[in-house]
């Protein structure tokens, strides 16, 4: 009588290389659609980012401008400043002329008074 042959576990190099390759291509997948549906996430925030970016640099551009303009204002200012100086200087010296324009005629007045009384 034939002995019937015992039972062995071994393992099987391929058998093993195929199980982990499987497993390895399940998890490549797995990884795969993880990355893809990220990436529409992250699509979103780029594009959120972007529009930020676009409303600072509109508010830089602003803020730019102005600080051209605020100097021009200042420098209007100073001028207008001292131009109102001179028409102030302009105007004094006027009513001092003015002052004396009225001396001159009470001046004339007085001395034919004067002269007047001296001949009565």
């Amino acid at each position: 009588m034939v002995a019937t042959p015992k039972w062995r576990f071994e393992y099987n190099l391929n058998t093993l290389v195929i199980i982990f390759g499987f497993a390895g291509l399940i998890a490549w997948g797995a990884t795969w659609e993880r990355v893809k549906a990220n990436q529409d996430s992250q699509a979103n925030s780029i594009d959120r980012l972007d529009k930020r970016l676009t409303a600072a640099e509109v508010s830089l551009r602003q803020i730019d401008n102005h600080e051209l303009r605020i100097p021009a204002v200042e420098k209007q200012a100073a001028e207008a400043a001292t131009s109102m100086k001179a028409v102030e200087n302009t105007l004094n010296s006027l009513s001092i002329n003015t002052r004396v324009m009225r001396e001159i005629p009470q001046r004339i007045e007085a001395s034919q008074r004067d002269g007047a009384q001296l001949l009565r």
